[in-house]
């Protein structure tokens, strides 16, 4: 079949703010097609049916205006998320960076002195190995997503402008009463931003594919027990691209997206596999979205709800007055690269904690053990390198790579690590 350049695949999603849209769109490849993000492998053979079902032809064309004209608001299903970046042991398993809570001293990592049940401390641990969930949702005002572990279930709730996330674990909930929108259009998902359904993954990966890449119908597949047609997202005019290829397994009777799988450019088993394992468009019950603390549950407040004075932690572990940083973009589509000021570099050296000595202190000289155990972390992922933009630490994965210097700015994508240190030093030059 002919390779043809995308349309438009839909309007702005209802429930999401314009302006947050065109930034999901911006950064979707350096940023979110890794988590976005995205920002996400085969499933085991028993999650697929077997055989393809027999399906009338459709253009990729066609698929596409399917999908952006699903109307399908209800969803109540089963979904598992594997993720293989590649990335060190170190940030794996139990006790690893990503696999819970991050180390409350690292300065940037995890949710700091908030509550463990926040969804910026608890949903990156969707970036390592393979997790299930349950997700339901009723309209854009009502959606539940839980994490499942063999032990311990994690939710977040969202019920018109009342978020709730409750962690078992730690017998914890965190709550924020979610502002109003400008926008006449009310908020699609809760402020998770992790795609943690086909659905959102798939929108992101096309807002991102928009006239830069080659899509095609490649076959039909079984995905959770229903039919569907296999679109299939190939870059192009990116030569430092680390993608390879993306996949979306489309719902053949109502266009929703079932599967999305993203392969790298290199090769080999898939970085990021999200699919229905099991799957009803009918509305879910109206008490799935309710949930009151029980007795001895110790609640955080975020948001707008949260006490902090100026300076100290919010909910989300960041200082109440400090300014997000806006990344900026280097290059163009699958080549881009997010540039973001960190602001300041961190100390040279090991970690001086010594024997018996805790690695984070107080005051100032606690403060220079923190930045000295990041650098000590960042060393132990990554490899020192240095050209005209000075000296930083390289962290590869498989699809992501990024690169600190020894300034403060960070520079990441789904490039190639040789392609971070051309833009370090494009921004060096520019400086001088």
């Amino acid at each position: 079949m002919a390779l043809i350049q995308p349309a438009q695949p839909e309007a702005e999603e209802p429930g999401r703010e314009p302006g947050r849209r065109r930034r999901v769109a911006r950064y979707a490849v350096p940023v979110a097609v890794a988590g976005v993000a995205a920002a996400t492998i085969s499933l085991v053979p028993a999650l697929a049916d077997a055989g393809d079902p027999s399906l009338p032809s459709v253009t990729a064309q066609q698929l596409l205006t399917k999908i952006a004209a699903s109307d399908t608001r209800t969803v109540n299903g089963t979904v598992k998320i594997t993720t293989d970046l590649g990335l060190p042991s170190a940030l794996s398993g139990g006790g690893g960076l990503l696999g819970g809570a991050a180390p409350s001293g690292l300065p940037g990592l995890g949710s700091g002195g908030g509550s463990p049940a926040d969804p910026q401390a608890q949903l990156p641990q969707l970036l390592i190995g393979s997790h299930q969930l349950h997700v339901a949702a009723d309209g854009p005002d009502r959606q539940k997503l839980s994490v499942i572990e063999p032990a311990a279930e994690y939710s977040v709730i969202h019920n018109g402008s009342q978020l709730w996330a409750y962690d078992s674990k730690s017998n914890q909930a965190f709550h924020q009463t979610l502002p109003q929108q400008a926008s006449a259009q009310p908020r699609q998902q809760p402020p998770a931003d992790y795609p943690a359904t086909p659905q959102a993954a798939a929108q992101d990966i096309l807002k991102a594919a928009d006239g830069t890449a080659a899509i095609t119908v490649d076959g039909t597949a079984r995905v959770a027990g229903r039919s569907a047609y296999q679109l299939l997202i190939t870059p192009q005019h990116a030569d430092t691209t680390t993608v390879g290829s993306v996949r979306i397994a489309v719902d053949a009777a109502t266009g929703v997206p079932l599967r999305l799988t993203l392969t790298p450019r290199s090769g080999g088993k898939a970085v990021f596999d999200v699919a229905f394992t099991k799957v009803s468009f009918a509305q879910p019950a109206a008490g799935t979205f309710d949930f009151t603390p029980g007795k001895g549950v110790k609640v955080t407040q975020g948001g707008a709800d949260a006490k902090a004075a100026p300076g100290r932690t919010t909910g989300a572990g960041r200082p109440q007055d400090a300014p997000r940083a806006e990344p900026t973009v280097l290059g163009q589509g699958w080549d881009s690269i997010a540039v973001i000021k960190t602001g300041g570099g961190l100390p040279s050296g090991p970690a001086k904690t010594g024997a018996g000595t805790p690695l984070l202190g107080k005051g100032a000289a606690g403060k220079d053990q923190a930045g000295a155990g990041a650098q000590s972390l960042l060393d132990s992922l990554g490899k020192k390198v240095s050209g005209r933009y000075g000296t930083g630490t390289l962290v590869s994965t498989r699809l992501v790579n990024a690169l600190l210097t020894d300034d403060g700015t960070l520079y990441v994508g789904a490039v190639s690590p040789s392609a971070l240190t051309a833009a370090a030093t494009s921004v060096s030059n520019a400086t001088k």
